[in-house]
């Protein structure tokens, strides 16, 4: 992990500015009345805000919000640098530097909250290019009279109409002769008893056979 950092000129001088300006707002902490851990959280609550209010812009360009919280954040450590410079007697701090340094936590932690919740607007989309319009004049008919006229147009041949289709065959059924004699016996004492022929349906009922096989023999028999 050690290998994949690379020291340089820039790296070394954030180390440096950052120790400075935590010393300097320590000092003015604990010149200020805040005495023990409390002097050394008061550099933390400054940093934090300034890294918040940075990523914010980030995500965030026009965001009038995060850029006022990166100012309070930065005046108040850069103030700090200067106050500790020599023209701040740090043995008789004002009442009014006391205030706010006894305000900045609740600030602090409004700005980084509000930095935190707040929505981040979309993204622009771009806009689809528009459609080409489609032209509501036609396209102009040009005559062009080298070419030479090809003779009447040929009508196209009317259609043939269709052949009907021929019916399928009608399949008769093969009546067994044992049946067929059975049959006769039975239409001959018909005949006997009502002088009349036997029909399809009577000789259907009679012998209880179906009603193409009952024609079949009716056919024979006549």
């Amino acid at each position: 992990m050690f290998r994949s950092i690379r020291i340089d000129a820039v790296l070394i001088q954030a180390v440096i500015a950052g120790a400075l300006s935590f010393a300097h707002l320590h000092d003015l902490a604990e010149a200020a009345g805040q005495s023990g851990w409390k002097a050394w959280a008061y550099p933390v609550s400054v940093d934090l805000l300034l890294v918040a209010a940075w990523r914010r812009l980030r995500g965030a360009r026009r965001d009038h919000s995060a850029w006022t919280w990166f100012v309070i954040a930065l005046v108040a450590s850069l103030g700090a640098n200067v106050a500790t410079a020599g023209l701040l007697d740090l043995d008789h701090v004002p009442p009014w530097l006391r205030i706010l340094v006894a305000g900045w936590p609740a600030l602090a932690f409004l700005g980084g909250t509000l930095l935190v919740h707040q929505p981040t607007e979309p993204e622009p989309t771009a806009a689809p290019a528009p459609a080409p319009a489609a032209s509501a004049d036609p396209a102009p008919v040009v005559d062009r009279p080298d070419v030479a006229d090809e003779g009447p147009e040929i009508a196209p041949a009317e259609p043939v109409p269709a052949l009907p289709e021929a019916p399928a065959p009608v399949s008769v059924p093969v009546v067994p002769p044992a049946l067929v004699d059975h049959a006769r016996k039975v239409a001959t004492e018909h005949r006997t008893r009502t002088g009349t022929d036997i029909d399809t349906a009577t000789l259907r009922a009679r012998l209880g056979i179906p009603e193409d096989l009952a024609g079949a023999i009716v056919a024979q028999l006549a």
